[in-house]
C-alpha cells in the first residue's frame, strides 16, 4: 500500500494541475483582453468576458485547495514556503483580488449604465500579474535558492527573484496566454474562430520558446533541479508534452479544435507532472523532503480518509456548472460607444 506521504504528495500535484488546466484558462482570458487584436478586437473580449463569466470565481477553488492541502498535510512545508515566498504570493493575492473586482465592477456597471473606471485595465493587469507571480513562487521550489539552517528560513529577493524564477513567472504567463484561445475555438463561430485559432498558434510558439529557454537556465541557475529532470525519468513527461505541443499546433492548423483542446490540455498536464517528478522527493528541492515537511501519519490518515466525501459533493457540482455554462458564449452585446474612458476598447 502507497503510503499517505505519497498519496498527499499526489493529491496536491493533481490539485495543481487542476488549477493550471481551469485557472489557467481564465487568467488566459484577462491576458487575451489586453492582447486582443484585429477588426474583431472588441468581439474577441466580449467572448472571453462572456466565457469568463459564470465561472471565473470557480475555478480559484483549485488554489483554495492547493493551499488547504499544504497546510493540513505539509505543514512545515507550508510554513517555509509562505515565509520565503511572501512577497510574490501577496503580489498573486493582491492580483486576484483587484482581478475579481474589477471583473465584478464591470459587469454590473454595464448592466446599470454606472461603469467603473479603469475597471478593464485592472482586470488586464491584474490578469498578467497573477500568473507571473505564481509562476515565480513555483519555479523558486525548484531553483534551489530557499534554505533553511537551524528552522530559519531565508528570506530576501535572493530566494524568489532569479533569472530562473523570472524565466517561470513568463512560462505561467504562456501557459495561461495558451490554454485560453484554444478553449475558446470550440465555443466560438467564424471568423472569430479563425481569430482565437492564430492567437492559440501564436501562444504556443511562445510557451515553446519559453520553455526551451528555460533549459539553460535550469543548468545554470537550478542545477540540482536541472540534472533530475534531464537524467531521470522525468524527462520522460517532458518529451511527451512536446510531442503534445507540436500536436496541438498541427490540429489547429487543421482546424481539428476538439482534438487541439485535448491536446492542449495533455500539453500542460504533461508539463506539471515532468515538474514535480523532478522536483519529487522534494517539496522544496535539496533543502526540504516530502517526509519532513509532512504532518503526522494520523493527520495524513485522517484528511486523506475525508478527501472522497468532498469530491463526492464538490466534483459533480463542477462537472454539472460546466456543462450548464458550456457552448457558445452568448453574443449578445452593447450598443457600440456606450463604454467611457479606458473601457472604450472593451
Amino acid at each position: 500500500m502507497t503510503d499517505p506521504v505519497t498519496l498527499a504528495a499526489l493529491v496536491l500535484v493533481v490539485a495543481l494541475i487542476l488549477y493550471a488546466l481551469f485557472g489557467g484558462a481564465d487568467f488566459g482570458g484577462g491576458i487575451w483582453t489586453a492582447l486582443a487584436f484585429g477588426p474583431r478586437a472588441r468581439e474577441q473580449r466580449e467572448a472571453l468576458f462572456n466565457a469568463i463569466g459564470p465561472v471565473w470565481e470557480t475555478n480559484h477553488v483549485w488554489l483554495i485547495f492547493i493551499v488547504v492541502t499544504l497546510f493540513t498535510a505539509f505543514p512545515s512545508g507550508f510554513a517555509a514556503l509562505f515565509i520565503a515566498l511572501m512577497p510574490p504570493l501577496v503580489l498573486a493575492l493582491i492580483g486576484i483580488n483587484f482581478r475579481g473586482a474589477a471583473f465584478a465592477f464591470r459587469h454590473y456597471g454595464r448592466e446599470t449604465g454606472r461603469e467603473v473606471p479603469l475597471s478593464a485595465r485592472v482586470f488586464e493587469i491584474a490578469s498578467v500579474l497573477t500568473p507571473f507571480t505564481l509562476g515565480m513562487a513555483v519555479s523558486a521550489t525548484a531553483s534551489g535558492t530557499i534554505t533553511i539552517n537551524y528552522g530559519v528560513t531565508a528570506t530576501g529577493t535572493s530566494v524568489w527573484l532569479t533569472p530562473f524564477t523570472l524565466m517561470g513567472g513568463l512560462i505561467g504567463l504562456a501557459i495561461c496566454a495558451y490554454l485560453a484561445p484554444v478553449y475558446m475555438t470550440v465555443r466560438v463561430a467564424p471568423p472569430l474562430q479563425d481569430d482565437f485559432r492564430d492567437a492559440a498558434i501564436a501562444a504556443g510558439v511562445a510557451l515553446g520558446i519559453a520553455t526551451a529557454a528555460m533549459i539553460p537556465l535550469a543548468l545554470r541557475y537550478a542545477p540540482r533541479f536541472s540534472q533530475r529532470l534531464l537524467e531521470s525519468w522525468p524527462m520522460f513527461f517532458v518529451v511527451l508534452a512536446v510531442f503534445a505541443g507540436v500536436g496541438t499546433q498541427l490540429l489547429l492548423l487543421w482546424r481539428r479544435f476538439r482534438g487541439a483542446q485535448l491536446c492542449a490540455g495533455a500539453t500542460v498536464v504533461l508539463t506539471v507532472a515532468g515538474f514535480a517528478a523532478a522536483l519529487a522527493p522534494d517539496l522544496i528541492v535539496g533543502e526540504m523532503s516530502l517526509e519532513a515537511a509532512a504532518a503526522p501519519r494520523a493527520s495524513l490518515v485522517a484528511y486523506l480518509a475525508i478527501l472522497p466525501f468532498g469530491a463526492l459533493i464538490l466534483i459533480p457540482s463542477l462537472v454539472f456548472l460546466y456543462w450548464t455554462f458550456r457552448g457558445e458564449p452568448s453574443s449578445a452585446l452593447p450598443p457600440a460607444g456606450s463604454e467611457s474612458g479606458s473601457s472604450e476598447k472593451m
